[in-house]
């Protein structure tokens, strides 16, 4: 194609673009009948006509699932407006607007209750309304700043950041499980406008974004479609990431060099040392000195040692990283836990909000035990946060991946029940997934992915991952089965690939919630994988479990489903964008999951029924079975073969 023809089909794609973001999404407006199922515009009566104002509201609202409210609100708080942008803008600020008025309920009903579970959930409340303001406004601000130049980008981010805030309002309401007073119920009914809208506005964003999509312009916020062809040797493609600061701050070269350091030669801005040979001894103290709303990483080296205490790194603390001297020798534990009296999301050990986090060489733990039910050793809430070669250890909740895009690779997560959660978009690529012993009456299930929404972009995908019993539970696996995993929301999505799966998974691979929840809705899918558990003949066959094509499971993979080539492959941090083409191989299928050594377990007490995730479980307080637990997985660690690989990768100095 010559050069006039290319800049023809670059200033085309722009003028389409710039097109759809005017008139909104295209595809939806063919067809649409303005007199359908609104009192106001009854069929065959031509006196009534629809304003233009009203067009556009039904235009922009008709992608989304609770129309009648999208319209409702957008015609009392949109005056005459047809600009399809401003429409967005009113939608996300009634959002805001309702979920405000939530939060003011929350206190209210707070101080009237009397049921102390459900006086702390409605104190949870109040901070995740908060956060999903937060989300809101951030998703606000950038249909604000619309730069075409950026537009995919633009629609991803604003997809993660809706997703987000729908998870916050639906996690308050999930905090009032197992309360008796009507605390929950008031709840419900105060964010039922909010959480409408906040579908809403996420449904018109995903409507935008799938006809770019399927027109292939979502190429459309790179540079190089402006550029002429001379110049594509001086662009090296890496893409600004909208809403968190220049990608530059973020691939900083001294992220590499530090993630391939050796732990006592780090250059760190800071050093933990429980023995007292850093400058603190916590690292809780040393998040005091993080600046807030940094731009470049902010590294903390914690050394060996085993600390005691509940981490949380907040909202605004972002580009933080935690390096250790490795996952059994530097140890965040906690044992906060439901029984006790503490919600489920405030059970971590450690709690990540602040974006651009990183973990390498860590320990995270919660001992609480499996008679203590929910206990998170690990809540993840940061945007574009990296875990490399670090443990998740603990029982029932162990790893709370609940927001936002996660990327984990060369870490082991160890627990029983729906030991990893949440509604993030998630990849684990090269994983170890260890089932532990349950109480007596109890099932073990890997996986319960979150999603409420259709739209919402999230899943729980394990790529290349390894997943066994230790011994203990593999001695017992006939009688405390284990699952892949079960939805705990109406469309939950997980999906395993390339991966190892032993024969401690039983035939089915799959456990419903409960009788036939979601079983139609979610979207389970298993492909390519290997290992006496991955015989897919005999597994349940629910209208929610897929089969994907080999073109299907790319989109799949880190760098399509979450962009992860312009956060993630240039962090320094092994990875693998695309598939791997894992081959069964007979060392795998030989691997015995009795032969890995044993993880102590805790005391069972009274044998509870099996559980579900519950965001209304507590935070961890420290333990001294920690260094046990470490030196039990001690042989979890990965194979020489990924190791080599590792330094090959970080050969940089620093």
């Amino acid at each position: 194609m010559g050069e006039d023809a290319q800049r023809r089909k670059r200033l085309t794609i722009i003028g389409v673009s710039s097109f759809l973001l005017v008139g909104m999404v295209v595809a939806v407006t063919v067809g649409v009948n303005l007199n359908q199922d609104y009192a106001d515009t009854k069929s065959g009566n031509k006196s009534h006509e629809v304003s233009s104002s009203m067009k556009a509201i039904k235009t922009i609202c008709q992608p989304t699932d609770y129309k009648q409210e999208c319209v409702r609100s957008l015609h009392s708080a949109a005056g005459n407006t047809t600009d399809p942008k401003e429409l967005i803008k009113v939608a996300f600020k009634v959002a805001m607007k309702k979920i405000s008025e939530g939060v003011q309920k929350s206190i209210v009903f707070q101080e009237l209750e009397k049921e102390p579970r459900a006086k702390k959930a409605l104190d949870q409340c109040k901070e995740l309304l908060d956060l999903s303001i937060r989300e809101l406004q951030h998703s606000f601000d950038k249909v604000g700043e619309f730069d075409i130049m950026q537009m995919d980008d633009m629609l991803m981010d604003l997809k993660v950041w809706l997703s987000a805030a729908i998870t916050y309002q639906e996690t308050c309401i999930d905090g009032f499980q197992d309360t008796f007073s009507n605390a929950g119920e008031k709840m419900k009914a105060a964010l039922k406008t909010s959480m409408e809208m906040s579908s809403n506005g996420l449904a018109i964003i995903t409507s935008m974004y799938s006809v770019l999509t399927d027109l292939q312009l979502t190429g459309v916020g790179n540079r190089r479609l402006l550029q002429d062809e001379d110049d594509e040797d001086d662009d090296d493609n890496k893409l600004p990431v909208l809403g968190h600061g220049e990608l530059p701050d973020w691939v900083d070269p001294g992220v590499r060099r530090l993630l391939a350091e050796q732990p006592e030669k780090i250059k760190a801005d800071i050093v933990v040392a429980k023995d007292g040979s850093g400058k603190y001894k916590t690292i809780g103290h040393a998040l005091e000195k993080v600046p807030k709303k940094g731009t470049k990483p902010f590294v903390i080296y914690i050394k060996e040692g085993v600390y005691a205490e509940n981490v949380f790194v907040d909202n605004g603390f972002d580009h933080v990283v935690f390096i250790g001297d490795g996952p059994l020798k530097t140890r965040i534990t906690g044992n906060l836990n439901y029984i006790d009296g503490t919600p489920t999301f405030k059970t971590a050990t450690v709690a990540v909000q602040g974006d651009y986090f990183i973990a390498k060489d860590i320990g995270f733990e919660n001992t609480a035990g499996p008679h203590k039910h929910q206990a998170v050793a690990l809540r993840v809430q940061a945007d574009m946060s990296i875990f490399y070669n670090c443990h998740m250890d603990g029982y029932q909740d162990t790893l709370y991946t609940h927001t936002k895009r996660q990327f984990y690779r060369d870490c082991t997560i160890s627990g029983t029940i729906d030991f990893v959660f949440g509604d993030a978009a998630v990849v684990f690529q090269n994983c170890k997934f260890v089932v532990r012993k349950p109480l007596d009456n109890q099932y073990c299930i890997v996986t319960a992915q979150g999603r409420k929404e259709r739209h919402q972009p999230s899943a729980i995908i394990f790529q290349n991952a390894t997943i066994v019993s230790d011994p203990e539970h593999y001695a017992v696996r006939d009688k405390n089965k284990a699952y892949l995993g079960r939805p705990w929301k109406e469309f939950s999505r997980t999906i395993i690939m390339e991966s190892f799966i032993g024969d401690s998974i039983q035939a089915e691979g799959w456990l419903p919630w409960n009788a036939t929840f979601a079983l139609k809705t979610l979207f389970y899918t298993e492909f390519n994988n290997r290992g006496p558990g991955a015989d897919k003949a005999k597994r349940v066959t629910w209208r929610g479990i897929k089969t994907i094509t080999p073109e299907h499971s790319v989109d799949f993979t880190p760098s399509r489903f979450l962009k992860g080539d312009a956060w993630i492959k240039d962090s320094g941090v092994p990875y693998t964008p695309g598939m791997m083409n894992i081959k069964p191989d007979p060392a795998a299928l030989a691997f015995a999951p009795g032969a890995a050594p044993a993880a102590p377990s805790l005391a069972p007490g009274a044998a509870p029924a099996l559980l579900a995730p519950s965001v209304a479980a507590p935070a961890l307080a420290p333990s001294v079975a920690a260094p046990a637990q470490a030196s039990a997985l001690n042989s979890l660690s990965h194979s020489d073969e990924t190791s080599r690989h590792t330094l090959k990768m970080f050969s940089f100095t620093f």
